[in-house]
């Protein structure tokens, strides 16, 4: 195991994992709120948000980030 996975926090949590707490914590409003993604917004579900959050690294990192600040 290298020394970088050893220190991520997120280590064996999966894209959907997170989303799917997130989503349960704040809402689906809540999360617009807190990142403005459109995926968030219109017609929000697990499926369409992973797709669009697996495509655009930018986006995933702002989920990674409401994650780490709410949960560690």
């Amino acid at each position: 195991m290298s020394q970088e996975q050893i220190n991520n926090p997120l280590h064996g949590l999966t894209l959907e994992k997170i989303l799917t707490r997130l989503a349960e914590h704040y809402g689906w409003n809540g999360l617009y709120e807190h990142i403005r993604i459109n995926c968030f917004a219109n017609e929000p579900s697990i499926k369409s948000s992973l797709k669009f959050l697996r495509k655009t690294q930018w986006a995933r990192d702002k989920v990674e980030a409401l994650y780490l600040k709410t949960f560690k």
